[in-house]
Protein backbone atom coordinates (compact mmCIF):
# COMPACT_ATOMS: atom_id res chain seq x y z
CA UNK A 1 0.00 0.00 0.00
CA UNK A 2 1.21 3.51 -0.53
CA UNK A 3 2.51 5.98 2.14
CA UNK A 4 2.46 9.04 2.11
CA UNK A 5 3.15 11.28 4.59
CA UNK A 6 2.82 15.51 5.15
CA UNK A 7 5.20 17.76 6.77
CA UNK A 8 5.51 21.54 6.87
CA UNK A 9 3.13 22.40 9.32
CA UNK A 10 3.20 24.24 12.47
CA UNK A 11 2.67 28.06 13.47
CA UNK A 12 2.10 30.60 11.24
CA UNK A 13 1.63 34.12 10.88
CA UNK A 14 -1.37 36.00 9.16
CA UNK A 15 -0.52 37.16 6.06
CA UNK A 16 2.43 35.17 5.63
CA UNK A 17 2.82 32.19 4.06
CA UNK A 18 3.51 28.42 3.85
CA UNK A 19 4.75 25.17 2.07
CA UNK A 20 3.73 22.17 2.77
CA UNK A 21 5.32 18.55 1.39
CA UNK A 22 3.99 15.24 0.77
CA UNK A 23 6.25 12.60 0.20
CA UNK A 24 5.20 9.03 -0.89
CA UNK A 25 7.17 5.99 -0.86
CA UNK A 26 6.17 4.96 -4.65
CA UNK A 27 4.14 6.41 -7.89
CA UNK A 28 1.04 6.90 -6.11
CA UNK A 29 -1.09 8.43 -8.88
CA UNK A 30 -3.41 11.60 -8.60
CA UNK A 31 -2.55 13.30 -6.22
CA UNK A 32 -4.69 15.75 -4.12
CA UNK A 33 -4.61 18.61 -0.82
CA UNK A 34 -7.59 18.67 1.83
CA UNK A 35 -7.77 20.26 4.63
CA UNK A 36 -10.17 19.69 7.75
CA UNK A 37 -10.66 22.67 9.95
CA UNK A 38 -12.51 22.29 13.79
CA UNK A 39 -16.00 21.48 13.37
CA UNK A 40 -16.00 21.53 9.94
CA UNK A 41 -15.79 18.52 7.06
CA UNK A 42 -12.80 18.24 5.04
CA UNK A 43 -12.82 20.41 2.30
CA UNK A 44 -10.22 20.32 -1.30
CA UNK A 45 -7.84 22.86 -1.64
CA UNK A 46 -6.56 21.21 -4.95
CA UNK A 47 -5.45 18.90 -6.99
CA UNK A 48 -4.20 17.65 -10.56
CA UNK A 49 -6.72 16.73 -13.09
CA UNK A 50 -6.34 15.82 -16.90
CA UNK A 51 -3.37 17.59 -16.81
CA UNK A 52 -3.93 20.95 -15.24
CA UNK A 53 -4.59 22.47 -11.82
CA UNK A 54 -7.73 22.58 -10.41
CA UNK A 55 -8.44 25.34 -7.06
CA UNK A 56 -10.99 25.21 -5.16
CA UNK A 57 -12.27 29.22 -4.77
CA UNK A 58 -10.89 29.68 -2.08
CA UNK A 59 -7.58 29.43 -2.56
CA UNK A 60 -7.68 30.71 -6.21
CA UNK A 61 -4.78 33.26 -6.73
CA UNK A 62 -3.10 32.28 -3.23
CA UNK A 63 -2.50 28.76 -3.78
CA UNK A 64 -0.01 26.57 -5.77
CA UNK A 65 0.63 22.75 -5.88
CA UNK A 66 3.41 21.59 -7.86
CA UNK A 67 5.26 18.11 -8.14
CA UNK A 68 8.46 16.24 -8.18
CA UNK A 69 7.70 13.03 -10.24
CA UNK A 70 11.19 11.66 -10.25
CA UNK A 71 11.07 12.09 -5.98
CA UNK A 72 7.26 11.15 -5.25
CA UNK A 73 6.98 15.03 -3.98
CA UNK A 74 3.80 16.94 -4.23
CA UNK A 75 4.03 20.58 -3.08
CA UNK A 76 1.47 23.08 -1.70
CA UNK A 77 2.11 26.47 -1.60
CA UNK A 78 -0.57 29.21 0.58
CA UNK A 79 0.45 32.65 0.33
CA UNK A 80 -2.08 35.47 2.47
CA UNK A 81 -2.34 33.41 5.04
CA UNK A 82 -5.80 33.94 7.15
CA UNK A 83 -6.98 33.11 10.61
CA UNK A 84 -9.38 30.46 9.20
CA UNK A 85 -7.12 28.89 7.38
CA UNK A 86 -6.12 27.17 10.76
CA UNK A 87 -6.94 23.07 10.33
CA UNK A 88 -5.05 19.87 9.90
CA UNK A 89 -3.55 19.36 6.33
CA UNK A 90 -4.02 16.34 4.31
CA UNK A 91 -2.46 15.17 1.31
CA UNK A 92 -4.34 12.38 -0.84
CA UNK A 93 -3.81 10.19 -3.71
CA UNK A 94 -5.62 7.53 -6.03
CA UNK A 95 -4.78 5.42 -8.66
CA UNK A 96 -7.32 6.43 -11.04
CA UNK A 97 -8.29 9.93 -11.42
CA UNK A 98 -11.22 11.29 -9.06
CA UNK A 99 -13.99 13.15 -11.14
CA UNK A 100 -14.73 16.50 -8.68
CA UNK A 101 -12.28 15.24 -6.35
CA UNK A 102 -12.28 18.06 -4.20
CA UNK A 103 -15.96 17.56 -3.27
CA UNK A 104 -15.09 13.40 -2.79
CA UNK A 105 -12.67 12.94 -0.53
CA UNK A 106 -14.34 9.52 -0.04
CA UNK A 107 -12.73 8.43 -3.46
CA UNK A 108 -9.28 8.37 -2.14
CA UNK A 109 -7.45 5.67 -1.56
CA UNK A 110 -4.22 6.65 0.33
CA UNK A 111 -4.04 9.26 3.06
CA UNK A 112 -1.09 10.89 5.22
CA UNK A 113 -1.60 11.44 8.72
CA UNK A 114 -2.11 14.99 8.25
CA UNK A 115 0.06 18.31 9.46
CA UNK A 116 -1.45 21.12 12.04
CA UNK A 117 -1.14 24.35 10.55
CA UNK A 118 -1.84 26.91 13.13
CA UNK A 119 -2.52 30.86 11.86
CA UNK A 120 -2.64 33.64 14.11
CA UNK A 121 -1.78 37.44 14.23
Amino acid sequence: QVRLTESGGGSMQAGGSLKLTCSADEFAGYWAWFRQAPGKEREGIALYERGTKRYAPSYEGRATIAKDRTRNIYYLQIDNLKLEDTAIYYCAANPFPVPDGLSRPGEYRFWGQGTQVYVST
